[in-house]
């Protein structure tokens, strides 16, 4: 059996936390393999611009046929699987490079908007029936999360299909969690767990499931 390369991504630390749950979770899968599958595991900067030329970089270096980018979103309470990236950067605070570009353009002249090629239901799908919550996403916001997730798709299209790319949210840890007056969180463990289901759905999965995971507001 061939064994295909997954690279995950995660980010380090910004918005004044002092770890990312990303990057903690997908460096632990660095160097995990599953039948058919093997996983390397890349750092992004939270930078515009730089984000996106480290993941350019990494895809060049490792050829994946999956690409899972993974961030940190502190107000959600599960798993958030990404459906779209859209051709906006629009900043709320600074990068950790002090940028904050607003109403600019990922890629200009790139389309509005990408779609995961993920199967993303099947993910959502196969995360619920092990226990962890999640959901399908219909924003992945305007920050370095977008800014990647686009640069992910752009990649992606220019392989013509070779390349089966998305975005996947998590929460805040617990002891980030524990600093943020009622914010929810997950376990490292199960984030890691998530994740390993995640991969292992995107190289099994030829065509998504057809189920409702829309939202009406």
């Amino acid at each position: 059996m061939k064994t295909a390369t997954i690279l995950l991504t995660g980010f380090d630390p910004f918005g004044g936390e002092t770890i990312n749950p990303s990057w903690e979770a997908v460096r632990r899968l660095d160097g995990w393999t599953a039948p058919g599958l093997r996983v390397v595991a890349g750092l992004l900067p939270c930078e515009f611009g730089a984000a996106r030329s480290a993941l350019e970089a990494l895809i060049e270096r490792h050829r994946p046929q999956c690409l899972i980018a993974v961030g940190q979103a502190g107000k959600r309470a599960e798993i958030s699987v990404e459906r779209i990236a859209i051709n906006v950067d629009d900043a709320r605070i600074p990068d950790n490079a002090g940028r904050q570009p607003i109403d600019e353009p990922v890629m200009p002249g790139g389309p509005a908007a990408y779609f995961a090629t993920l199967p993303i239901k099947a993910i959502v799908h196969g995360l619920r029936a092990a226990g962890i919550p999640a959901a399908v996403s219909q924003t992945a916001g305007t920050f370095v999360c977008n800014h990647v997730f686009y640069a992910a798709m752009h990649a992606a299209a220019r392989r013509g299909g070779s390349l089966r790319a998305g975005f996947i949210h998590i929460p805040y840890l617990p002891e980030q969690a524990a600093r943020h007056d009622g914010a929810p969180s997950l376990a490292l463990d199960l984030v890691v767990q998530a994740l390993q289901i995640a991969a292992q759905q995107s190289l099994g999965t030829e065509a998504d499931l057809r189920e409702g995971g829309g939202q009406i507001d």
